[in-house]
């Protein structure tokens, strides 16, 4: 108990110290830093600017010599303004600021050639100005790429695909790559083959949103992964098919072997595993360590063997310490006690939502749980 006594008293310490002094940011950058091993790899005009982005900008420290690092070019820290300055008229908040600088610096250092005619692309395919900082911000090397080239078509596509501007937004906040390649060369061959393997425009787009660069694959790749689904005997018009593409995608070919000598080690046989990829093909993204835990814990239970895994291969993508254990303990206590009044299937046990099984298997036999809770911490 000594230590973390000794860390509370510390932190108050601190605390109550803090008081009294000046805001961090108050304090010159040179200063600061004057004494440490940056600030003898830093230039004085690069500590200069640094000091000016804290108290012209409010900067931290950290960002500020960071990015007077990446531009000791600038003699004149009034670009770096006019630039700010932009941003903030143009609906940044200090938040969008602070995290376009820390991606890329030298973002500071060009307004009319870079950053002004990509903010009219966006402003001119009907983007508003929150949109564009939501977008820049996440990820502003988007700014190097050519605007009428890259920018413009990229985003013509998307909206094509998406269907609003809204859509195209939430796609580039979470995968950026689609303004960086040439879509009518990737995205597009492949939402055309994928159509032509039965595979609707709805679960095609679903996908779209959940695993953006499935989709920047070159169209060759798809056609190989759809042969090697077709080889494992998935049917194109089935739901799990386009699920097989993307988990073939995401692994390379010894990833694939490693999987398939796990299952076989844990006791599958090859047509074991097979049935499970074609039933539950995320599966295979689910850990080693993760598959063999699941795997050796249920067997270890009464009543439970290999087929129920086979069979019900969504357990493996459950959590062990969160679902699985607690609810399997839940039922043994209750079938223990002879309080069930009706066979449970374990895999619906193990899939229902949290809500449900609490309000089927926990608030009506509290009194029990509690009890037998006790027994088991005092056994």
């Amino acid at each position: 108990m000594t230590l973390p006594i000794i860390r509370a008293l510390i932190s108050l310490s601190l605390d109550k110290s803090s008081r009294f002094q000046k805001p961090f940011s108050c304090y010159s950058v040179s200063v600061v830093f004057f004494s440490s091993s940056t600030a003898t790899q830093t230039s004085k005009p690069s500590l200069y600017l640094a000091d000016h982005f804290i108290k012209t900008h409010n900067f931290s420290p950290e960002l500020a010599l960071k990015a007077a690092s990446s531009l000791v070019y600038l003699s004149d820290p009034g670009k770096c303004d006019n630039i700010i300055s932009f941003l903030k008229e143009s609906g940044f908040s200090k938040f969008h600021i602070e995290e376009a600088v820390k991606r890329r610096p030298t973002l500071l250092s060009s307004l009319e050639t870079t950053i002004k005619p990509k903010f009219k692309i966006f402003r001119d395919l009907g983007f508003s100005n929150g949109d564009i900082a939501d977008i820049l911000s996440s990820d502003p090397w988007i700014l190097n790429r050519s605007g009428d080239d890259r920018i413009a078509p990229s985003i013509s596509v998307l909206k094509s695909v998406v269907g609003s501007n809204a859509g195209v937004v939430k796609l580039l906040k979470t995968s950026t790559w689609f303004l960086k390649t040439d879509l009518q060369k990737t995205m597009m061959p492949n939402i055309e083959f994928l159509r032509s393997c039965g595979i609707s425009s709805s679960q095609i787009l679903r996908c779209v949103f959940s695993f953006p660069r499935f989709f920047l694959h070159k169209p060759e790749s798809i056609k190989q992964f759809a042969k090697r689904a077709d080889e494992m005997g998935f049917d194109r018009k089935s739901n799990m098919f386009l699920v097989a593409l993307r988990m073939l995608s995401s692994m390379s070919e010894e990833n694939w072997e490693l999987k398939l000598k796990l299952f076989r080690r844990l006791g599958f046989s090859e047509d074991d595993i097979m049935f499970t990829f074609k039933k539950t093909p995320q599966v295979f993204s689910v850990s080693e360590r993760k598959i063999k835990e699941v795997t050796e814990f249920l067997l270890s239970r009464k009543n439970i063997d290999i087929s129920f895994i086979i069979n019900h291969p969504k357990v493996l993508i459950c959590s062990l310490e969160h679902r699985l254990k607690p609810r399997l303990l839940v039922f043994e206590i209750l079938e223990s006690k002879n309080m069930l009044s009706r066979k449970v299937n374990l895999a619906t046990l193990f899939m229902m939502s949290e809500k449900q099984f609490r309000e089927k298997y926990v608030r009506p036999y509290l009194k029990e749980l509690e009890k037998a809770s006790v027994a088991i911490v005092g056994s």
